[in-house]
């Protein structure tokens, strides 16, 4: 249907930019790079630019390809859009990568094999129909699980390898390395159900356009601009995509792409900065357009942020500024608090009292580096009755390691805890399915008995296989020997060597997913929880009087969530905790990654700052609790990275003093892979403690028995890595 529509000049949207967002609209031809900073109106950019192509005839709704990254933003683009042009736009190629994908897909799915009717795996199924593909291979999938080898083929889908181009440097010894062979056996699976998974739709897709040229031309026939939203996130699949959609022969490459190599902090599923800086190389006359005016938060904020993020080397480089010259206000807070303790106390305290100043809660926020930070907040905000969510994930003590970890408490304190017995019966596997457990309780209601009982009892072996017999009565051995340690060694040493024997732990760190690590580390923190309590018993009282708890209703409430999950989202009030080395930047982050992890960790903190519209609060701790132990921290880099001037250093408490040294020292002179300084402090062990034959945790390595002490040198037998000379400092005692 043909639309009469007003002239740019007589529509006035143009009116309504900031001079460079109107030089980034008016830029139609030729490749575009719009270097978008923390609030500088992208959207708006992006939406007005795609009216303009309409409104000024450069193009018709089917001609432009704009690719955005959620169906959140798909659905604002096209209402803005439709807002702007004055009526409905019908035919649009506007949706996420793999919405626009199943659609060109659905066309050309004969060339790879497929029915245009092919279906869309679930993640449920993808992990049946991978240990479907494993089993035959005699795979352990108790070491190797599916979940995580789905893992290691998305990884490889990202990078746009398929099983057959996949090089003995691109290859891994998962799976015993066998993983290439179990990838190539998956793919011809879900070809013979005419299915595939995400990854697939991307990946596909390329290799029809790489594989067959009359495609890729009738595509570049058809569009004749394309868009992309957060360019900084597209991993080297969707890259390459839009590298052959865009490249067309003999004319220059219409492409604008949005995005802030400021904040891409998303590597750990697969995203590529060097997408985005490499871009004037992939488009020699490609031109830049910056957007530096942010409307969003006050200069000292922007001045904060921008200086922390200037000492990133992989950068394009930009300087925020306030949209309007009157946005002053609050210098960024630098709260040093004594201990992890004291922080929650702090944040807390001062959520209250900006409460009674007239502050909704909903414009505050506390962002952490790792979900296991939020457990001490929760504690403190449920025992002064603060409202509060979790948002991008949930509750604590409500994810599933943690019911998983209380369960095991609550049979460790009380056996005849049948509702805790049937959730970790068979977790990790041990033999005792759905139907096993139906026998179980038709025996133990006719015995009157709990169901572990039932189940050991002299008639048992006629419920369950001789494998789930043996697994169970060792099961009970280990709590038994557990209920020992309750007594003498205390409740937090009693559950952790339950948890250990019982293979639960063990379940995880063979775990090779993105999040099996997190989930170790808030197994952990309940364990700091723990210690807070003089009795398993008082600790399990408090847990149901949490779980029991009802927030206060509405939705005024204080958001708690992690700073990968806030990108995007704004609040007047952010309190940043755990400003610490090893806490942020994450020690395994830069272990793993060195200079490369660090700088996407300083990026990190650049989008925590930015969050924030009228102050940001940051709080570091000397001190954090390691089971029953204190641990000494010192102050992030990313602290004294701050420029003095736009911050504001409080030392609340009289008598502690914070140590002075990490803020003056320039960030070339840290090291990379530095660990936080665990110097003992009177409640950690000293050195005449460690002796051969004592249990320790090692960060990295994980546990292991001390076989040698010689000094601060120990050796120590690990469990996974096998023997290793560590500094004493670098463990934590676990027992004696």
């Amino acid at each position: 249907m043909n639309h009469s529509v007003p002239s740019p000049e007589a529509h006035g949207y143009l009116k309504r930019l900031n001079l460079e967002q109107r030089a980034a609209v008016e830029s139609i031809d030729g490749p575009l790079l719009i270097l978008a900073g923390a609030g500088t109106g992208k959207t708006r950019v992006l939406t007005t630019r795609f009216a303009h192509l309409l409104l000024t005839g450069k193009a018709r709704p089917h001609q432009i390809l704009a690719v955005t990254f959620t169906n959140k933003a798909a659905r604002e683009m096209k209402d803005r859009i439709e807002t702007l042009v004055g009526h409905t736009v019908d035919g649009l190629w506007l949706g996420t990568f793999h919405a626009i994908c199943v659609r060109m897909l659905r066309r050309h799915a004969a060339l790879v094999g497929l029915s245009n009717q092919f279906t869309i795996l679930d993640t449920d199924d993808q992990i049946r129909l991978i240990k479907q593909v494993m089993e035959p291979t005699g795979i352990d999938v108790k070491r190797w699980s599916p979940n995580a080898m789905l893992g290691v083929i998305q990884r490889w889908k990202d990078r746009a390898l398929t099983p057959t181009s996949i090089t003995p440097a691109e290859d891994t010894d998962f799976a015993q390395g066998k993983a290439r062979d179990i990838y190539l056996a998956y793919q011809e699976r879900l070809r013979s159900l005419d299915a595939c998974d995400f990854g697939d739709l991307i990946l596909h897709v390329y290799e029809i356009l790489r594989l067959h040229p009359e495609v890729l031309k009738s595509y570049h026939h058809l569009f004749r601009y394309i868009m992309v939203d957060e360019y900084q996130d597209t991993n080297t699949t969707q890259y390459l995509w839009l590298r052959l959609l865009s490249q067309r022969q003999d004319e220059d490459a219409n492409i604008a792409c949005v995005g802030d190599d400021d904040q891409s902090i998303y590597s750990w599923r697969g995203a590529e900065i060097e997408n985005i800086l490499r871009f004037e190389r992939d488009f020699p006359k490609a031109k830049i357009i910056r957007l530096e005016q942010n409307y969003r938060s006050t200069q000292e904020i922007l001045s904060a942020a921008s200086g922390l993020i200037a000492h990133n080397h992989d950068r394009l480089g930009k300087t925020l500024r306030p949209g309007t010259d009157d946005r002053r206000g609050e210098k960024v807070t630098i709260l040093a608090a004594p201990d992890s303790d004291g922080e929650a106390h702090l944040i807390t305290a001062r959520i209250e009292a900006l409460h009674r100043e007239g502050h909704d809660y909903a414009q505050m926020a506390i962002l952490v580096r790792a979900s296991f930070q939020t457990r001490a907040f929760e504690d403190r905000m449920l025992a002064k009755n603060i409202p509060y969510r979790i948002i991008g994930g949930i509750r604590f003590y409500e994810r599933a390691e943690i019911r998983d970890a209380l369960a095991y408490a609550r049979l460790l304190a009380r056996p005849g805890d049948d509702l805790a017995f049937e959730r970790i019966a068979n977790t990790p596997r041990r033999g005792i399915g759905a139907t096993a457990m139906q026998k179980i309780h038709a025996a133990a209601r006719a015995q009157h008995v709990p169901l572990m009982a039932a189940a050991l009892a002299e008639d048992g072996p006629k419920l369950l296989t001789r494998k789930g017999q043996e697994a169970l009565a060792a099961l009970s051995d280990i709590f038994a020997q557990g209920r020992e340690k309750l007594g003498g060694e205390g409740h937090v040493v009693a559950l952790e060597a339950v948890l250990e024997e019982a293979g639960y732990l063990q379940m995880w760190r063979d775990d090779k997913s993105i999040e099996a690590p997190g989930k170790l580390d808030n197994i952990k923190e309940l364990f700091r929880a723990m210690a807070e309590f003089p009795s398993l018993e008082a600790f399990l009282e408090h847990i149901a009087l949490v779980m029991d708890a009802d927030a206060v209703q509405g939705d005024d409430k204080v958001n708690v969530m992690t700073l990968h999950g806030a990108k995007g989202l704004e609040f007047d009030t952010v309190f940043l905790p755990g400003w610490e080395e090893g806490i942020f930047p994450s020690q395994r982050s830069l272990e793993e990654g060195g200079e490369r992890s660090l700088e996407e960790e300083r990026r990190l903190a650049y989008v925590g700052l930015t969050r924030a519209r009228v102050r940001a609060i940051i709080c570091h701790a000397a001190r954090r609790r390691i089971y029953a132990n204190w641990q000494d921290s010192i102050p992030s880099r990313f602290v004294g990275e701050i420029p003095e001037e736009w911050r504001n250093d409080i030392n609340p408490y009289n008598g502690f003093r914070v140590p002075e040294t990490p803020f003056p020292r320039p960030a070339s002179h840290w090291p990379i892979l530095a660990r936080r300084d665990r110097g003992k402090t009177s409640m950690s062990p000293p050195m005449e403690e460690f002796e051969a034959g004592h249990r320790v945790f090692h960060q990295k390595y994980g546990y292991g028995t001390i076989m040698v002490v010689n000094g601060e040198t120990l050796s120590v037998a690990f469990e996974k890595a096998g023997d290793k000379a560590v500094h004493a400092s670098y463990v934590d005692l676990i027992s004696s």
